[in-house]
Parts: C-alpha cells; sequence; structure tokens
C-alpha cells in the first residue's frame, strides 16, 4: 500500500492474481514495466518501520481487514482500506454507527440540527461518526463526545486538521472516540485525500444524514459513496434560497428520506435493536489466505493494463465542457459495469467531476494520464 502507484483496488487486484503480499511485491516491478514504468522500485521496507515506529509513538494501533477489531461494516465494501491507523478505544469501531455529514460554512441552524441530531443518536446507542471538518462535523463530534464518536480522518491520523479542532481530535480518543485513517502517519491532508475518505465515513455507518450541503459539495461525495454501498441516505430539508441547503433538497428531490429528527433516522434503519451491530462477524479470509488472514479481494478482474488503458480512453473523450455520463459509455462502447468503477477511481482521484444532471468533465488541473 505504500508504494508509487498502488492504490486500494490495485492493492486487492494485485493479492487476487499473486496469492500473497511477498509474492504481489516481487511482482511489481514487472507489472509497473508491463504498465509502461520502468525501473520502478516498491516502498523501501524502511519506510515502512519508520512510520510503525512513528505509529508507536503517538500511540496508534494498527488494524487490518479480516482481523478482530477491524470496522465490521466497513470491511464489507470491495473497496474497504486494507489496514487502518486508530488512536482512541478500539471497542468503539464495532459499535452501530451513523455518520452525520454537512457544510463546513454551517448556518446557526444547521449546526443546531447537527448538535440536536448527534445527542439524540447517541441516546438511541449510536456512535456518530464524520470527518473532522469545520462546520456541520465539528458540532456532532462536539455532541457526541459523551457517548461517543468516531473521526475518519483525510490525512495521517497524528495530523490533527483543521489546527481548530486540535483539541477536539484529542478529546475524541481520550473520551472513548476513535480517530482513524488509511493515510500514513505524519500525511498532511491534500485535497484528493478527502473524496477517499468520504467513503470510509459511509463505509463505516448503516445511514449518512447530511445536515446541510451545497449542490457541489465533499458530502454529496459521502452521499454517493453511501448509496454505491448499499446505506441509506438522509437528508435535512432547508429554504430553497439558502445555497447551503441545495445539496440536501437535490438529495430529497432524487429520492433520499427527508428527514426533521432523529426518530426520522432510526425509523429508516432496519428493524432491529442497535446492539445488534455489536455482533457482526468479522470479514472472513480465504481458504488459501496467507498468515496475515488476507480477505477475498474484490470481483473486479481486469488486470492494471486494462484498467489503465480503460481510464486513458475515458480521460481522451472528456474535456472542459461536460457530457453526459450516459453518451461516455456509448461511445466507449464497453458495459457500463466496468466504465462506473473507472469513472468512481478517476473522480477519488481528481482527475474528473461529477455534475448536475448526471454530467461529467474533467477538472481543469488534472493532467493527461502518462505511461
Amino acid at each position: 500500500m505504500r508504494s508509487r502507484r498502488v492504490g486500494v483496488t490495485t492493492f486487492w487486484r494485485l493479492l487476487e492474481e499473486h496469492g500473497s503480499a511477498a509474492a504481489a511485491l516481487q511482482a511489481l516491478p514487472e507489472v509497473a514495466r508491463a504498465a509502461g514504468v520502468e525501473r520502478y522500485e516498491p516502498c523501501p521496507e524502511g519506510v515502512v518501520l519508520a512510520e510503525m515506529r512513528a505509529a508507536r509513538d503517538k500511540g496508534a494501533r494498527l488494524v487490518c481487514r479480516g482481523a478482530p477489531g477491524y470496522p465490521p461494516l466497513l470491511a464489507q465494501l470491495a473497496d474497504a482500506p486494507p489496514a487502518l491507523w486508530v488512536v482512541g478505544d478500539m471497542a468503539i469501531l464495532s459499535r452501530p454507527m451513523i455518520a452525520l455529514v454537512g457544510a463546513r460554512n454551517a448556518s446557526s441552524l444547521g449546526l443546531r440540527m447537527a448538535r440536536a441530531l448527534a445527542e439524540g443518536l447517541g441516546q438511541a446507542g449510536f456512535t456518530v461518526a464524520s470527518g473532522l471538518a469545520r462546520g456541520v462535523d465539528t458540532a456532532a463530534h462536539v455532541a457526541a463526545l459523551p457517548t461517543g464518536t468516531v473521526a475518519a480522518m483525510a490525512g495521517g491520523v497524528d495530523m490533527l486538521y483543521p489546527s481548530e479542532n486540535t483539541r477536539l481530535a484529542e478529546e475524541i480518543a481520550a473520551t472513548g472516540g476513535a480517530r482513524l485513517s488509511e493515510q500514513p502517519m505524519g500525511m498532511a491532508p491534500v485535497a484528493r485525500h478527502f473524496p477517499v475518505r468520504n467513503r470510509i465515513v459511509s463505509g463505516l455507518s448503516q445511514a449518512v444524514v447530511v445536515v446541510e450541503a451545497a449542490a457541489k459539495s465533499g458530502s454529496l461525495i459521502t452521499a454517493r459513496a453511501a448509496l454505491d454501498q448499499g446505506r441509506e441516505v438522509l437528508a435535512v430539508p432547508g429554504h430553497p434560497f439558502d445555497a447551503r441547503a441545495g445539496g440536501c433538497n437535490m438529495l430529497i428531490r432524487d429520492g433520499a428520506r427527508l428527514t426533521r429528527t432523529v426518530d426520522d433516522i432510526l425509523e429508516a434503519l432496519p428493524k432491529a435493536e442497535p446492539q445488534a451491530a455489536f455482533d457482526l462477524p468479522p470479514c472472513p479470509a480465504p481458504a488459501a489466505a496467507p498468515p496475515a488472514q488476507v480477505p477475498d479481494p474484490p470481483p473486479e478482474r481486469r488486470g492494471l493494463k486494462e484498467t489503465a488503458r480503460l481510464h486513458d480512453r475515458i480521460l481522451s473523450r472528456l474535456g472542459p465542457s461536460p457530457m453526459a455520463e450516459d453518451q461516455l459509455i456509448r461511445d466507449l462502447g464497453a458495459p457500463s459495469g466496468q466504465v462506473s468503477p473507472a469513472l468512481t477511481d478517476l473522480e477519488i482521484d481528481g482527475r474528473i467531476e461529477r455534475r448536475p444532471g448526471g454530467l461529467l468533465s474533467l477538472v481543469p488541473s488534472a493532467p493527461s494520464r502518462g505511461a
């Protein structure tokens, strides 16, 4: 995972193709050469050992998918992080969670709603998950401190961002909650990390509640990730003239459940006691797994060269002017089941962006893909 050009999807594909992490590392230079990358070297072992020492100094623990303590709902995802660094109480990761997300520049009413929902969910037995951002995320974490909250971070678990939430981040870990991240220790968050982090916020949770969000916001990326993961999506309505409510109103228009109180959230969940989520089994490992108990990889079967070629074809057909997704699929002449995951990968990488009405376009600053 720390080797250049190895993301989550590539990680699981390499394990599937080569059977173990050791064999995949040995094969990486040849795999990279086949994809057009010469003189490729995997991440040196010393870099990883230094990261582990840094984690030990910061009190972070490593939990791997397939091992006890890994969040059970997150483990079910095809693109689940292979490993997470965690600071705080590991036990809280097995509790049932609901995600509360929303605008960084939230209104006073939005912040009040976030606090009320977080308090109510905690009293109902749920842990509140969010992203430690300004605004709605902060209000949700603060209100849920007495009952437990989990912060999924875009950078390293030791990089407390934004700086004004440093004390909050420390309190989360000190009061029975947890901070977690798939990024290396010491990694400062950059723009491309936030959409990737958002899939973890939704993946941890039974449902995602969007309290306040503009028509183009990271909260809508979280909502889309939740839908792809089979999670319930709920949204708090807002005034049509308030741009901060535009995204929520769009979600409700498109079928998200309208949310006014905690009872609306509870009614949307499967009819089971919240405590039942404690009993979810850990992600099973494959029969022929190596000692690390690596779980089954995602069902994606295309090799690295085929995936890179499809990405190239998508990027070559997109420009700054929006194009309809269904038109792009027709132009490519490829099954939508292959194109849709590739579009998600490119969106997470910050190379393309989705626009209202099912439109796609290149991110202006995104360079064309090289060999």
